[in-house]
């Protein structure tokens, strides 16, 4: 039991802040999974489970240890959500894979979403935030923590499950969702300290654009496009 306590608090101390080894190797696992995401294998998602698990802890901390970091219970509701929509990705995208002969076949076809799921997927973010900013802010209100924080860790916890609940569609919306979040989580995870999420995030904001750009190229034309509309693979 002690060791594995001690696996659970292994840190790095760097210029006077403590780092888990969870937050690290989370981030690490994450980012892993994103490359997955882009190069569209279905191992993308179980390798995300493990980031999930362990990046939950650090965000969850908080609740139980009052001289922790900041909570933030977006991200941590938000690793939650990720365990459960990457099973429902996983499944969905090996079915794709197997449709495809299996083997090295690419384990979905990007698209765009339709009107109708875009329209629907929006207005459910809208409220999303909403609902959400209000339910941190009644679960923080012991935190000395201004009122804007709460709607930027709801908005962080909606694109996410947004960007999640799209990648496992095949939705080319997906990297778009993930770059908002991003442009939101950088600022907010550096200003509550969890310098190693904060930094990774910078990067996947790169590798969003490029993975953004990648599918684009792979996404099949509509019915009727002509051969020089064809986005080049």
């Amino acid at each position: 039991m002690s060791a594995l306590a001690s696996l659970y608090d292994a840190h790095l101390d760097i210029a006077g802040h403590s780092i888990t080894w969870r937050e690290i190797l989370g981030n690490a696992f994450g980012f892993a999974s994103a490359v997955g995401g882009l190069r569209r294998r279905v191992w993308a998602w179980p390798v995300g489970i493990v980031g999930n698990v362990l990046l939950f802890t650090v965000f969850i901390a908080a609740t139980f240890d009052a001289h922790a970091q900041q909570p933030l219970f977006g991200q941590a509701a938000r690793q939650v959500f990720f365990i459960a929509t990457s099973i429902y990705g996983w499944y969905r995208w090996n079915q794709t894979r197997t449709a495809h002969g299996g083997g090295d076949a690419p384990a979905v076809d990007p698209r765009w979403a339709t009107t109708r799921e875009r329209v629907a997927y929006l207005l459910v973010a809208a409220a999303g935030v909403l609902v959400c900013q209000w339910v941190f802010s009644v679960v923080g209100a012991g935190w000395p923590a201004p009122r804007w924080y709460y709607w930027c860790d709801a908005w962080i916890f909606v694109g996410s499950m947004i960007a999640t609940y799209a990648m496992a569609r095949g939705w080319n919306d997906f990297w778009l969702a993930w770059i908002a979040v991003d442009l939101v989580g950088v600022p907010l995870l550096w200003h509550s300290g969890y310098y190693p999420s904060a930094i990774l995030y910078v990067f996947y904001g790169g590798l969003c654009i490029a993975g953004f750009i990648t599918w684009l190229r792979a996404t099949a034309p509509s019915p009727g496009t002509t051969e020089r509309e064809k986005v080049p693979a």
